[in-house]
């Protein structure tokens, strides 16, 4: 088992529930890690035997550029979509951020964090 991380990937995107935020848009931090079997890798030197990091950045991107509401509905989209395109992977921990929400106030960033893992 080995755990492959992606961390401060920066996006801007159009989430938020307030229609300025869906028009104007604001910047977004993602972290993931994910724990799959890297045995094989470990050994082949093969990107076929891995869960790609690039492939991974693409899911994250793709569900990052469509427009949610909810930072917890934009990270459900994000892992779904890295359940389906990586089965080999049997968790996967998440953070979203978005960097200086309105909230009224001086606030670096408001998160989101999620973990799921396989049933054995």
């Amino acid at each position: 088992m080995g755990t492959i991380l992606l961390e401060g990937m920066e996006f801007f995107a159009f989430h938020g529930c307030f229609k300025e935020e869906q028009i104007i848009g604001s910047k977004f931090i993602v972290d993931l890690s994910v724990e799959t079997d890297t045995a094989l890798s470990e050994q082949s030197d093969n990107l076929h035997d891995t869960a790609d990091y690039v492939g991974l950045y693409r899911c994250i991107r793709k569900e990052m550029e469509q427009k949610s509401h909810l930072l917890e509905h934009v990270s459900r989209r994000i892992l779904e979509a890295i359940r389906s395109e990586f089965p080999g992977v049997s968790a996967i921990d998440l953070k979203v951020s978005k960097i200086n929400p309105p909230m009224g106030g001086k606030m670096h960033r408001v998160s989101f964090r999620t973990h799921w893992k396989k049933e054995t």
